[in-house]
């Protein structure tokens, strides 16, 4: 028997692809391991590490977690993966400065003064690795610390060519370890050319899985109990089947799913604004879509907007917002902003400002530009001033922060359904649950009988969160209706 800890940084796709390896390596006998430097836990013998690269910042955090994990397990293999690793991945090699050696050294043969970092671009292959490690550990009666040579020998057999079609798609985990929700990948890579973005880089053009595989595995995960799926990928706005009858686009898709399927409902990640149209919207209407968007807007002045490379303008944004309301009762609508973009005004700003208070987002996650490697904007020249970025971030937040306090009080007295999360040790009684809407609700169960994760309940909001519950990622409190059905909580789901 053997261990793992997997730490995922960066969008919904990640954590897919996460549960996914933390999936296959379970099924092959390891045991998973919450990722925590404590000395007091016990100590993985391999930690995965899932990066991002969306912003610098995510590139030095990628960087500090490596680090930090080879400093306080010292008995542990890292291995980096996810989007910095495929594009910087001899700098995360560098790392493993007690041993000098860079990705593409020879092994030495003797674990102790041998590689501890490994780094493979190729995540997909990642699934294969439990497997191999069960069948080599088992026959070769190998001890833990041979763990780093076997990995080290597995991964000089990388394929040279790239990943065989229809690869990104071996992302099916049979149980989930760290969410309740369903995730299930129907997309990958980009078409766009952004100017700022870096992720098309690392995940190349757009692929889409057939709409007949994204049906079974929707299918499965209904028929396992799961109250909802997210449906998730690069850019889903490009999904494209031309099997599909009608609408071959995300419109269609959706259509199928929800033709073939019963009770199971469809949460979707990140829209370009751009594709909300009538059409879309129509299918948007449907009861099982959830009332939460999220739109890539990026900034509200069209002149940003063309030099980052956008197909839109902010009337478009404005339309798409206006669409979505007239199909949704309240909807939860939130956005993605970069502040600071080469040649950024603070005409330009306060455009962008105007477009969100006028929106009315729930939530809007503003970040500010950073310049990324093998982008054209990367040879801009950087006019706006960092610390002047990280203000317009500010305002920003305090925006999100005041819209989202007058979305949760829009919904005070108000009967919803709450998906059980996870529980608060030591307070009886109380479980935090997610509503259709995306309300993040501390519960009151009425007879302290706290249901177990994947339930679903009746519950009426009562009040607000209090600043330091808001701290902890509360949105508003709410008291159970119902008592649960065991029943109802027939998927696997581990908090080891």
């Amino acid at each position: 028997m053997r261990s793992v800890s997997i730490y995922t940084l960066g969008c919904k796709l990640n954590q897919l692809e996460s549960e996914a390896l933390a999936d296959s390596f379970i099924h092959c006998g390891f045991t998973l391991l919450p990722f925590n430097a404590d000395s007091a836990r016990a100590v993985p013998d391999l930690i995965i590490i899932n990066t991002c690269t969306v912003t610098s910042r995510s590139d030095q955090k990628a960087r500090r977690v490596i680090r930090k994990s080879l400093t306080d397990s010292r008995e542990s293999v890292v291995i980096a993966t996810g989007c910095y690793a495929k594009l910087d991945g001899e700098k995360i090699a560098a790392l493993d400065d007690d041993i000098h050696a860079d990705f593409s050294a020879d092994f030495s043969g003797d674990f102790s003064g041998g590689r501890r970092l490994f780094v493979t671009a190729d995540k997909t292959r990642l699934l294969d690795l439990p497997a191999y490690l069960r069948e080599t550990l088992k026959r070769e009666n190998a001890r833990a610390e041979d763990l780093g040579p076997l990995i080290a020998a597995w991964l000089e057999t990388e394929a040279a060519d790239g990943e065989t079609p229809g690869a990104a798609f071996r992302f099916r985990p049979r149980q989930f370890s760290f969410h309740t929700r369903g995730f299930l990948k129907i997309q990958d890579g980009c078409n766009n050319h952004c100017t700022y973005c870096r992720i098309r880089l690392a995940r190349g053009p757009g692929v889409s899985m057939p709409a007949a595989g994204v049906l079974a595995e929707l299918q499965s995960l209904e028929e396992h109990g799961f109250w909802e799926a997210v449906l998730t990928g690069v850019n889903i706005s490009q999904y494209h089947d031309d099997e599909l009858s009608g609408s071959k686009g995300l419109g269609g898709l959706l259509n199928y799913l929800l033709g073939n399927t019963h009770s199971i409902g469809v949460r979707l990640s990140s829209l370009e604004p751009e594709i909300i149209d009538e059409d879309l919207c129509a299918v948007l209407a449907h009861g099982r879509i959830r009332p939460h968007f999220h739109l890539s807007v990026q900034s509200g002045s069209n002149s940003v907007l063309q030099r980052m490379g956008r197909v839109y303008t902010s009337a478009t944004v404005e339309r798409a917002v206006s669409l979505l309301r007239s199909v949704k009762r309240n909807p939860f609508l939130a956005c993605d902003i970069i502040t600071g973009f080469p040649g950024e005004t603070t005409a330009d700003f306060e455009q962008t400002r105007e477009l969100c208070h006028n929106a009315g987002f729930a939530w809007i996650h503003a970040f500010p530009y950073s310049k990324r490697p093998g982008t054209a904007a990367f040879s801009l020249a950087q006019t706006v001033p960092e610390r002047e970025a990280v203000r317009r971030v500010e305002q920003l937040t305090d925006m999100a922060r005041r819209g989202r306090r007058v979305y949760v009080n829009s919904w005070m007295g108000a009967e919803v359904e709450a998906l059980i999360e996870k529980g608060r040790a030591g307070q009886p009684g109380l479980c935090r649950g997610l509503s259709a809407n995306y309300l993040k609700l501390l519960l009151r169960c009425p007879q302290g009988d706290t249901p177990p994760p994947g339930v679903v309940v009746r519950c009426i909001i009562t009040e607000p969160a209090a600043p330091e519950q808001e701290e902890s990622g509360v949105d508003a409190l709410a008291v159970s209706l119902n008592q649960y059905s065991e029943s109802k909580c027939r998927h696997p789901v581990s908090y080891s």
